[in-house]
């Protein structure tokens, strides 16, 4: 889905996208091997960019594959890029790709997630955190966003809830000024609208007493710290993308990946996830 109109014309479009990159028209002309008056000329109506100039655009502007599809359709040109299901026989030699990354990465827990951050694929260090969540969010389509922020999910595990909640929100709001995506918006009204678990002392399941926490080194990145088994596991993530993707599903793909951010979780990984 795009947001996209039919009767919107592709200079407004790519003057909004230039004005949300703040990028002035004379940079853009450059960067495009073009003038500012042509810019300027496309962005008012007053000229028709060529199939190859809309694209020359789009990709000194950074905009999504799927949305560059869309300014091509309201430039009247066919899409240039595709949209394979991940389930076509054509894209059997990527999914064995992934999973043969996940796998190497265990016992870390890491998983592949789409545009909407539903959960295309995970190995069995995700699986040993998602014990005890709630059945409901597990079924298909598995969503990490609701796995993680739902009060039935993790929350209520997520020693440091507050920080992680608030650092996820603000990716998913920068994700959504990129790609402008309904979806997207409605999932991110969903999760932000769920009630915050109150804090929960892994030990006894009380609310932990001022000073009682339990001393840790200094983070190199924002952790999430998770109760699981009575202890609490320390990770902090990143995230890889495909560079250049010339498909759509490809595009919009991303592997998750934990590293445990102390020794103790590493072990602890290491003693429960099966070999």
């Amino acid at each position: 889905m795009t947001t996209v109109l039919p009767d919107t014309g592709v200079g407004p479009l790519l003057r909004d996208w230039r004005e949300q990159r703040r990028i002035s028209q004379l940079e853009l002309a450059l960067r495009a091997d073009s003038s500012a008056r042509h810019i300027s000329f496309i962005e008012t109506g007053r000229s028709r960019p060529s199939e190859e100039m809309v694209l020359r655009l789009a990709e000194q502007l950074d905009i999504p594959v799927r949305e560059r599809n869309a300014l091509l359709v309201v430039a009247g040109y066919a899409p240039r890029y595709a949209q394979t299901p991940l389930d076509d026989p054509a894209m059997a030699a990527l999914r064995e790709g992934l999973d043969r990354l996940l796998a190497a990465y265990e016992p870390y827990p890491a998983l592949v997630v789409d545009g909407v951050y539903g959960v295309v694929a995970a190995n069995r260090g995700i699986a040993l955190l998602l014990e005890g969540v709630s059945e409901k969010l597990l079924a298909p389509p598995v969503n990490a966003m609701r796995l993680t922020l739902h009060p039935d999910g993790l929350a209520p595990r997520i020693v440091n809830l507050p920080e992680w909640r608030a650092d996820l929100l603000a990716q998913m709001d920068r994700q959504i000024a990129l790609v402008r995506s309904p979806e997207l918006r409605a999932l991110y009204d969903e999760v932000a609208a769920y009630p915050v678990p109150a804090r929960v002392d892994a030990t006894n399941g009380t609310e932990p007493e001022r000073g009682r926490e339990q001393e840790r080194p200094a983070a190199f990145a924002l952790p999430m710290r998770l109760e699981h088994g009575g202890r609490v596991l320390s990770f902090v993530s990143s995230i890889a993308t495909f560079n250049t993707p010339m498909d759509v599903t490809v595009a919009e793909l991303a592997i998750e990946t934990f590293l445990p951010a102390d020794r103790e979780t590493a072990a602890y990984l290491h003693a429960h996830v099966p070999s």
